[in-house]
């Protein structure tokens, strides 16, 4: 199955700091629920991520990589390459990120391109669309938080 997600989120901190954080792969894979990061370097990263479908708790085991990174415009495409572990099929995915200045804060831009095989393939879009939802609204707290901190 294979399906595209838009997210768009704000945050009260500069693009500079913003972008800084955002292309720290084992900060930003740390902010997202459920994944822990193995290892990273500048421009690729390694680990595992839980998450649950309906009724299934799937872990894949993955890595990822900047494709392109421009880090004067602001604007990056990682790839995610995930297997699930106990047979329960693969996940991959493409992610575009864009920022742009919004009065002292930054907009992030975020477009996902997924694609899914196996068991977990069968909840569908809604339920990917509201998974992702919730994903990402926890991801962006984290990030927030990691932000303001500073």
């Amino acid at each position: 199955m294979a399906m595209e997600l838009h997210h768009t989120f704000t945050v009260d901190a500069p693009p500079e700091d913003t972008w800084a954080l955002l292309t720290d792969l084992e900060q930003v894979g740390g902010c997202f629920p459920g994944a822990t990061v193995t290892s990273a370097t500048e421009e690729e990263f390694t680990g595992n991520v839980k998450v649950k479908l309906g009724p299934i708790g799937v872990t894949y085991q993955g890595e990822g990589r900047f494709v392109e990174r421009d880090d004067e415009t602001h604007r990056a495409v990682i790839e995610g390459l995930g297997k699930g572990l106990r047979g329960l099929g693969n996940a991959s995915a493409n992610v575009i990120l864009q920022l742009a200045p919004d009065g002292t804060g930054t907009t992030a831009d975020v477009t996902t391109s997924l694609n899914i095989t196996g068991k977990p393939a069968q909840f569908g879009r809604g339920v990917m669309q509201s998974v992702s939802d919730k994903l990402l609204g926890q991801f962006v707290e984290c990030i927030e938080g990691k932000l303001t901190a500073g």
